[in-house]
């Protein structure tokens, strides 16, 4: 909306986590943030990430899951993709601060004379950078609630300058900021009960370091009894009304269905002392949820990547293949092949059940090969095949080893002293030798040629989708590859990069350099992911019908 729709300043919330990791405080944040955009409410969030890197750019996937990329070309955590899917913001590097951007710009201060000669300290200079940073987006007038999630579990000691700044925010904001600590209720099966003990224990620390949390959120396995609820309130100093509990769900995306069933919102509107007026617009997100419980029949994808072993690795992919598969009336059946097990003896025996595959995105040599066995019998089986950025690259390689004859073609990035570079590093890269944030990163526009698989899913000319790579399709093999049936449907106007390949006489085999995955949400899932799906499907009553 254009106007604020209350007369006070923004509201910050503060989402904070204890007892152990990945309880799912970036959940429990968008899901909240989801709910009050659905009052009308203009709303963000952003994730303080306590670990040094400058970003998760560098950072391995086994380490840190996807690494996600914003509009404005951060790279960033995971979590900033689960608070696009769950409401209609566009994250950018504002919304993901680590303690290495921290220290990295009070050190440039410091370096700068900026302090004027005084000692450099942890409170008041660390906290205050945090401080300023939490501000940042309520600054610019533009949001009502800036939901700020604290990576990692209260006691951490990399997580204590970011406490402590929460902590000086709270004392300084009133009731313009509010904490949300979200906790674990195990149950001991040898005892069978649940356990109230590490809750306290969180909350205690967090009460030693000057906070008190004003709502609780208990993840757990089996029901908390209300009797079991009141006294966790009353031993955490947290009033009755404000213990909400989060049980595991089919879905992440019934939580924010399940936090208004408790109130979430508007326990939080009241704390905060705004109006709680009606209830919230969730009609496009129930139908949603519609689809995906009523859908009987499944659709079976597979995906060849060589991170398989961790799913966080392709989060971004997954999900927008369940949205897609869901609203083409379809349950979601994801089987994960992994690249360097795969190889000729094997192929058929992998693929042969699919009704469609993505190539998955990545880095470097490992696995890369047995990419190359899949995309060959995957196309000439003319099977639904979906390649993205170094899947693309494979894609071209592939399709110039075996079809156009250049037994060597490669990417200079596995090969380089490759007779056919078909993939090459992008001019403007070859300079540079820090690895950190200088890739080709963020959203560009991409023209696409009219009567394209790509320009009829999109049905657009032109779109704007985000990028992450150094590598590129080498023009000057450009004619080679259009005139043996390879089509460059795709390309960025101002550079001519080429973003989007296709073989149009097969059902739908589509490669792009970007990565349109990061743009698909709940509420608008990705065209390509839509159109690829429709396909698969389509390729299962074929062959169901032989």
């Amino acid at each position: 909306m254009s106007a604020k729709l209350f007369s006070v300043d923004t509201k910050y919330i503060f989402v904070t986590g204890g007892v152990v990791s990945s309880l799912g405080k970036g959940i429990i944040s968008s899901s909240l943030a989801c709910l009050l955009e659905a009052r009308g409410f203009r709303v963000t969030i952003q994730k303080f990430d306590p670990y040094i890197n400058i970003d998760p750019g560098t950072l391995n996937p086994y380490e840190h899951g996807e690494c996600y990329v914003t509009v404005d070309g951060h790279e960033a955590d995971l979590d900033l993709g689960h608070y696009e899917r769950f409401t209609n913001m566009r994250t950018t590097r504002a919304n993901n601060i680590t303690t290495g951007r921290i220290y990295q710009n009070v050190i440039d201060k410091e370096r700068r004379g900026d302090y004027l000669g005084k000692t450099v300290q942890i409170v008041p200079h660390i906290t205050d950078e945090i401080k300023r940073n939490v501000k940042l987006l309520g600054n610019t007038g533009d949001y009502d609630f800036v939901i700020t999630e604290i990576g990692g579990t209260v006691g951490d000691i990399e997580s204590l300058p970011f406490i402590e700044a929460m902590r000086q925010l709270q004392w300084e904001l009133g009731t313009d900021a509010l904490c949300i600590h979200l906790t674990y209720v195990p149950y001991l099966h040898a005892a069978k009960e649940l356990k109230t003990k590490p809750t306290q224990h969180s909350v205690k620390q967090l009460q030693e370091v000057g906070i008190r949390p004003d709502v609780l959120v208990l993840r757990t396995e089996r029901d908390i009894p209300a009797p079991m609820r009141r006294k966790i309130a009353l031993f955490c100093n947290v009033s009755p009304d404000a213990v909400v509990q989060s049980m595991d769900v089919p879905t992440i995306y019934q939580v924010p269905v399940k936090m208004h069933e408790q109130h979430l919102d508007e326990i939080v509107l009241r704390k905060m002392n705004v109006p709680v007026e009606g209830e919230p617009d969730m009609k496009p997100w129930m139908h949603f949820l519609d689809k995906l419980d009523n859908a009987t029949e499944t659709v079976t994808i597979g995906l060849v990547g060589k991170y398989v072993e961790l799913q966080d690795a392709y989060k971004s992919i997954n999900e927008a293949l369940l949205q897609a598969a869901t609203y083409n009336d379809r349950r979601l059946k994801l089987v994960y092949i992994h690249s360097e097990k795969l190889d000729e003896s094997n192929v058929e025996e992998k693929l042969s059940g699919m009704d469609g595959v993505i190539i998955a995105p990545g880095f470097g040599q490992r696995g890369i090969e047995g990419k190359f066995v899949a995309l060959k019998w995957l196309r000439e089986h003319d099977v639904p095949t979906f390649g993205i950025c170094l899947g693309m690259q494979c894609m071209v390689i592939e399709f110039a080893r075996n079809v156009l004859g250049f037994a060597d073609a490669n990417s200079t990035e596995m090969d380089l002293h490759t007779s056919h570079n078909v993939i090459d590093l992008m001019e403007e890269q070859k300079s540079i030798t820090d690895k950190g944030g200088t890739m080709r990163l963020g959203a560009y526009e991409c023209r696409l040629v009219a009567g394209s698989r790509a320009a009829e899913a999109y049905g657009s000319g032109s779109v704007s989708e985000r990028h992450r790579h150094r590598f590129e399709f080498n023009g000057e093999y450009r004619e080679c590859f259009e005139q043996a049936g390879m089509k460059c449907v795709g390309e960025n106007p101002a550079t001519h990069l080429v973003e989007v390949v296709e073989l149009p006489d097969h059902r739908w085999f589509v490669g792009t350099q970007y990565h349109p995955e990061y743009s698909s949400t709940v509420l608008s899932p990705n065209p390509l992911f839509l159109s690829f799906v429709k396909a698969a499907i389509a390729y299962d009553t074929e062959n169901h019908d032989k």
